[in-house]
């Protein structure tokens, strides 16, 4: 009983370093310093085992403003920043196509 072990520092420094990291397209960046990122999720079905892809839209904070619409992001989980913001921007992996402006 006479050792005691120093574990005061151990449960935050693992709750920061393990953040949730998502890769993802940037399908909207209309709103001022944030954007919607829309991530992929490839898994096989249990039942019948078939390959399914199914999609989720997380909102992120872009400080800068960097990202645009059809590039690939990586983001990561955060504290609430808004109602809906939980993620931020991390880096712009690659740079999308510019869409043509349309004409009428």
């Amino acid at each position: 009983m006479s050792e005691t072990t120093s574990t005061e520092s151990t449960p935050m420094a693992a709750r920061e370093g393990h953040r949730k990291e998502r890769s993802g397209e940037v399908v909207s960046n209309k709103m001022t310093k944030t954007i919607v990122v829309r991530v992929e999720r490839r898994f096989r079905h249990p039942v019948f085992k078939k390959v399914v892809t199914s999609y989720n839209k997380f909102y992120a904070h872009d400080e800068k403003g960097e990202a645009r619409v059809g590039d690939k992001v990586r983001i990561v989980e955060t504290r609430p920043l808004s109602k809906l913001k939980r993620w931020r921007l991390v880096e712009v992996v690659e740079r999308g196509e510019e869409a043509a402006p349309v004409a009428a």
